[in-house]
């Protein structure tokens, strides 16, 4: 299970950082991602790493200004969003799956999903 946490209301420039929780399994064999769904529109790819970290993958529109991190110690999966833009305003959602594949960036290759949670930037 994956347990999805830390968003919230953000004003333009801010920034954020979620937290994927994950129990069950071993975490550390499953490689993590981050997707987004904006209001009326379909869950996009946002960051993704392969295996135990050594590759780290992400959307253009989030390229220099997101991390994506994991601590296998407390089983957790990490977003950092700086200079946060109203266009990053969406549910995002976590997911894990336990071979990587080359098509990271479709959700539908993607077997575990955490419940999203909310990010609203706005002024």
């Amino acid at each position: 299970q994956l347990q999805a946490s830390g968003g919230g209301l953000v004003q333009p420039g801010g920034s954020l950082r979620l937290s994927c929780a994950a129990s069950g399994r071993t975490f550390s064999d499953y490689s993590p991602a981050w997707f987004r769904q904006a209001p009326g529109k379909e869950r996009e790819f946002a960051a993704a790493i392969r295996g135990s970290g050594s590759r780290t993958y992400y959307a253009d529109s989030v390229k220099g200004r997101f991390t994506i991190s994991r601590d296998n110690a407390k089983n957790t999966v990490y977003l950092q969003m700086n200079s946060l833009k109203p266009e990053d305003t969406a549910l995002y959602y976590c997911a894990a799956r336990l071979h990587w594949t080359v098509a990271y960036y479709s959700d539908i290759h993607w077997t575990n999903w955490g419940q999203g949670t909310q990010v609203t930037v706005s002024s």
